[in-house]
């Protein structure tokens, strides 16, 4: 199996580089083909591994070893279990889908060619990440999947925007990177080792070691190291307070935004906090801190979605409140749970992602929802895929997010881990938010008045200008087929999956999960199948606030739609923090840019004004006081001359008699 193995990555690698370098000299369809037909071959042996690992087979061997410092080896190395299996598939499909959409999608693009290779090269990236077996490898897959969405949120990097959103997005992860390294360094230098395997096996060790990190406060060295990693995750997964990235980060064409929020990048800090269940198990104050962020994420991130207008901002942050949805499960020890809602996420906010794309080129890039509405008759096949999606997303039974949400619902009001009182709160509130700006952006895009026929006027020179009277009409093919295939898992694979997945083992020895914190244990002895399941899910409150969630959109923006402009003109001041993103963005800017910039002009102003400069000024004005000096010495009169041999000689006779 190393052969499959080594394709799954390389193949998409193999392609990137040869769309990258030679696509502009090649058919303009030929970027499209070796792409997708490379990701298509890494999906099939996605497959085969899923299945070999299914059976029974786990596999983890280091390919090469490139250094050996002190003892301490640096290899690269793959890990397949039944994890890393999980993701291959969710990561390689999702991928699948979104190199076949783009086709249509950047049909018109003049970086067509380049948008394919950075598309694969993500794919590669993130492979890599899920197949390490050490942290040195882990790390490399990192930064691969931070530098290519870098390159692929400033994709069109002719607008300023899209440049100011990719480096807000390099700046913020730079921050969780700073984090993630120092957490890899402190097990390093703990363990002596960057391979899992002997890491997880000093885990209970480590757990008894303490470290002073100032004064004579004592902490264990394992808490620090798992808040370190988890910091990580906060930057890479967009938890609070490093989440500003994400939304921005919808200035790069609809299916890099698909590709990042449903299977790269966002899962990775996820993943890897599930990878780390070894060492987060041992750490109760690393649990209580990843349940209470994932929390304020899950509630607070999710409200901001139901002001925003931009239908891409809405869907992204609909992400942002899921990923605290699965963060809050990780910090429960729900790590099947977090998993489970990862790969049912993929599924239908890819979807949701790429059915807002389709919008979009039929509104001729129009984002505004507000110059939307009635689209349902133009649009059906994009119409019915995102209701899909929508219903995936609010949890109602039986699509696919009705399964692994409910699940981390139940497993967070089983928890003991501190903070969880406050987690369970945000979930169950947060379910209500969730289901009204799902169907505010279901209603105010495909029902009520076409409001795009009477749009605003356009500024002047607006490019698109031309196109604001063109009538709508469903996309072409290759937009709409990875949509409908993406319906197909939003609806089934909730209830085909949770069994195995959560109640049936599937992880194994993949995730550890200490005995005091089994919440989905618990969970398991009530498991009546997936009846029982649903029968329990219609009967619960959190059911029932979905649906007031739904009833609510319906009133505001179906049958009263002109409500809602004037319930935020009541709200005033909350409106206002609501649409300002709580001022993060301000915040940001004023203390971090701006105190950067500050403590810059300090270093300029003094460092280099006062202290360099002086030494160097001075230096020069000491120079030329000396050469002045002796300048006066060289008159040319002899008598000078005799006269300061006469004057050197008697102090010379002068020093003689008096030593």
């Amino acid at each position: 199996m190393q052969a499959t193995h080594l394709a799954i990555p390389l193949v998409p690698l193999l392609a990137s580089i040869v769309v990258g370098l030679w696509g502009g000299k090649m058919p303009r369809a030929a970027s499209h083909w070796i792409t997708i037909l490379a990701v298509a071959l890494s999906f099939a042996a996605s497959v085969a591994v899923f299945r070999d690992v299914h059976a029974g087979a786990s596999y983890n061997y280091d390919l090469y070893t490139w250094a050996d410092v002190g003892g301490v080896k640096m290899a690269v190395g793959f890990l397949i279990d039944p994890l890393t299996a999980l993701m291959l598939i969710v990561v390689t499909f999702v991928s699948l889908m979104v190199h076949v959409y783009t086709i249509g999608y950047m049909a018109d693009d003049d970086g067509y060619s380049r948008f394919f290779s950075y598309i694969c090269l993500f794919t590669f990236s993130m492979l890599m990440l899920v197949m390490s077996n050490n942290f040195l490898q882990l790390f490399f897959g990192w930064e691969a999947v931070g530098l290519v969405s870098y390159l692929l949120i400033g994709f069109w990097y002719k607008r300023p925007t899209a440049i100011y959103a990719n480096l807000k997005a390099f700046i913020a992860n730079r921050f969780g990177d700073f984090g993630f390294i120092l957490g890899i360094a402190l097990i390093l230098a703990y363990t002596g080792s960057l391979d899992y395997a002997p890491v997880f096996a000093k885990a209970p060790e480590l757990a008894k070691t303490t470290i002073h990190l100032w004064g004579n406060a004592e902490w264990l060295v394992m808490t620090v190291a798992c808040i370190c990693l988890f910091v990580g995750a906060m930057g890479k997964s967009a938890q609070v307070p490093l989440h500003v990235w994400l939304p921005d980060s919808m200035e790069g064409p609809t299916p890099i935004s698909a590709l990042i929020h449903a299977a790269t990048m966002v899962t990775a800090g996820i993943f890897m906090v599930a990878r780390m269940s070894p060492l987060f198990e041992y750490s109760d104050v690393a649990l209580s801190f990843v349940t209470v962020i994932g929390a304020t994420g899950a509630l607070f991130l999710g409200i901001l979605g139901m002001v925003a207008f931009d239908i891409k901002r809405v869907v992204a942050y609909s992400t942002l409140s899921q990923l605290g949805y699965m963060t809050v499960a990780l910090g429960v020890s729900a790590y099947a749970g977090a998993e489970f809602h990862l790969m049912t996420h993929a599924f239908f906010k890819a979807l949701l992602f790429l059915g807002a794309g389709s919008v979009i080129i039929a509104m001729h890039h129009e984002q505004d929802m507000r110059n939307m509405g009635g689209l349902r008759k133009y649009m059906p096949i994009t119409y019915v895929t995102m209701v899909i999606g929508g219903l995936a997303l609010c949890g109602i039974p039986p699509f696919a997010g009705f399964f692994s949400k409910d699940a981390i619902i139940e497993a967070v009001r089983g928890s003991a881990i501190p903070g969880h009182a406050y987690a369970y709160f945000c979930v169950v509130a947060g379910v209500f938010v969730t289901a009204f700006y799902t169907f505010r952006l279901i209603y105010m895009t495909f029902h009520g008045e076409e409001r795009f026929r009477n749009p605003p006027a356009p500024p002047p020179h607006d490019e698109h200008a031309e196109h604001h009277a063109v009538e709508p009409k469903e996309s072409p093919w290759v937009v709409t087929v990875p949509l409908v295939l993406l319906a197909i898992p939003s609806v089934i694979a909730g209830w085909i999956a949770i069994e195995p997945l959560l109640f049936g083992g599937y992880f194994g020895r993949s995730i550890l999960v200490l005995p005091a914190h089994d919440v989905i244990g618990k969970l398991g002895t009530e498991w009546h199948g997936v009846g029982g399941f649903i029968s329990h899910g219609l009967m619960s409150p959190v059911f029932w606030i979905t649906l007031a969630g739904i009833v609510a959109a319906t009133y505001l923006y179906l049958l009263r739609p002109g409500l809602p402009a004037r319930i935020a003109a009541g709200l005033g001041g909350v409106y206002t923090l609501l649409v300002n993103n709580y001022y993060f963005d301000r915040f940001n800017e004023w203390f971090v840019a701006g105190g950067a910039r500050r403590i810059g002009n300090l270093f300029s102003d003094v460092g280099d004004g006062k202290i360099i400069e002086g030494i160097v000024n001075g230096s020069a004005r000491m120079v030329a006081w000396w050469g002045t000096a002796l300048r006066q010495l060289q008159s040319g009169y002899v008598y000078h001359y005799a006269f300061t041999m006469i004057i050197g000689l008697f102090a010379l006779l002068t020093w003689w008699v008096i030593r």
